[in-house]
């Protein structure tokens, strides 16, 4: 049995029983214009939704069972109910297609595969929750994508599918926090990716009552009473992009496959220390260890898993946990999370140390500043992580890096923080050998590159990163050059 990724490679199969459902996210050729998505039953999920009502498809969508795709795992029934339940003059739908979580690349290739699915996704969520207009962001870097969708927009709005609800593309800047939903809003109104206090299901796009940290915006014309809130609706390109497979099929449909807590398909990227990178749709529950031979080929010969990372954003998984189901209730058993399923591999060759290091670096300089302990606390864990790394540590700095653990978090806006909090310390925590080869003037026993894998394109089992971020400053600006490989 062979699995087909994303990119159009093949690899044999490792599991029999997690691999008999056909890739519907991922078509392979990708879909090519709209009359050929219209031909292989494009449209119907929104046909469906108009013919049983706004009530009923939020209804379906709560029964399937479909859960966030951008790394929260929230049930998207109840967020749609959520927003529609919130007073308000106007509603909005938010297309987060901002991916910037290192070692994920799936949303970009759902983009490319089929950007028509996750338009008629909006247009059914926006049907749904009676909202007025679809904002659609993704990164000015993404150019493919941007002009994939774009041409999505208008050939559905040609063919007639898509004539009520405006739809908007907004290319946004490159920080990592352009994708956290509440700085997402802010880019979309004209200003930088800093995250606000409330959440867009309380305040969303062009709110005209003022909180601290974010400017009001001008009541737009046409209203009649208080105008003070626009409850906005913000999931992920690949939670949209089922929906009208749910709504075109059914529920039970999409129940058939996964898990009862985790049903469906997700997209999974698999980077690192992999024979051939890659990204690929895989059926929920699906043992860790087969996604990451389905998807990534497994590790080079000669080596063994020592660590699985989703993102920088959850704790580490273990060589000891790689059974674990790829199901959001599997992972939180072991501790860990799932998210986005942008799984990063690093071998029996990496030190874990320096991992943590880069991780934490990361984060430190993609902090926005607006919460002091935040960036202050992630700037020292960093540092004190590199005297540890550099053989200048000991025992002392442990104690710094759990102190400034322990109130990162505090006044937190947004979740970059937490990332910071878990991923360090379980690092620490699973790693003690690692660590303690450095302690006391100790050289690291395993001096290889560790880079951070931002990618910036993913094809045919190459991965290339974006080696800039090296250079990244913590006020957002870039350094001096310096020279890294960029492909894996």
């Amino acid at each position: 049995m062979e699995d087909r990724t994303g990119n159009g490679s093949k690899r044999k199969s490792t599991s029999k029983q997690w691999c008999s459902m056909t890739p519907f996210l991922l078509p392979n050729p990708s879909v090519n214009g709209v009359a050929e998505y219209l031909a292989s039953g494009g449209g119907q999920g929104l046909q469906r939704a108009v013919d049983i009502g706004p009530g009923a498809t939020i209804d379906e969508i709560t029964r399937a069972g479909l859960r966030g795709r951008g790394g929260a795992g929230f049930p998207t029934g109840r967020k749609w109910a959520s927003v529609l339940a919130e007073p308000g003059t106007h509603r909005y739908v938010v297309v987060n297609g901002a991916e910037g979580e290192p070692g994920t690349f799936k949303d970009r290739a759902l983009l490319r595969a089929n950007p028509y699915q996750l338009v008629e996704g909006a247009i059914i969520a926006a049907y749904a929750i009676g909202a007025i207009e679809i904002f659609v962001a993704v990164k000015e870097a993404f150019a493919v994508e941007r002009d994939r969708v774009t041409r999505a927009v208008q050939e559905l709005q040609q063919a007639g599918v898509c004539t009520d609800c405006p739809i908007t593309i907004v290319a946004g800047p490159d920080e990592y926090l352009y994708g956290e939903e509440k700085a997402l809003l802010e880019v979309i109104e004209g200003k930088p990716p800093l995250p606000r206090l409330l959440p867009p299901h309380e305040h969303g796009l062009f709110a005209t009552a003022p909180q601290t940290g974010w400017e009001p915006s001008d009541v737009e014309p046409g209203h009649i009473g208080v105008h003070a809130s626009n409850p906005t609706l913000v999931n992920n390109v690949e939670t949209l992009s089922n929906v009208p497979h749910i709504m075109a099929r059914g529920a039970d449909w999409f129940r058939s496959m996964g898990t009862p807590a985790s049903p469906g398909t997700h997209v999974c990227t698999v980077v690192g220390d992999v024979v051939t990178p890659g990204v690929a749709e895989i059926e929920l529950g699906t043992p860790l260890r087969a996604v990451l031979a389905m998807v990534g080929g497994g590790t080079r010969p000669g080596r063994q898993v020592k660590a699985v990372f989703s993102g920088v954003a959850n704790p580490v998984v273990t060589s000891q946990q790689l059974d674990v189901p790829l199901t959001y209730e599997g992972f939180k058993a072991i501790g860990a999370g799932m998210g986005a399923c942008g799984f990063i591999v690093y071998d029996d060759s990496a030190c874990m140390v320096e991992v943590a290091r880069e991780f934490s670096r990361f984060l430190y300089v993609e902090s926005c500043g607006q919460c002091p302990p935040c960036k202050l606390g992630c700037g020292e864990i960093t540092s004190h992580l590199e005297r540890i790394q550099m053989g200048r540590g000991d025992r002392s700095d442990l104690g710094e890096i759990d102190a400034w653990l322990s109130k990162v978090t505090d006044g937190n806006r947004c979740y970059l923080p937490i990332e910071a909090q878990t991923m360090v310390s379980s690092v620490l925590r699973a790693f003690p050998a690692d660590v303690a080869d450095h302690l006391n003037g100790r050289q690291c026993p395993r001096p290889r590159s560790i880079v951070v894998p931002k990618l910036l394109d993913l094809h045919d089992g190459v991965a290339t990163y974006d080696t800039r971020h090296v250079r990244k400053q913590p006020d957002w600006t870039l350094g001096p050059d310096t020279k890294h490989s960029g492909d894996a």
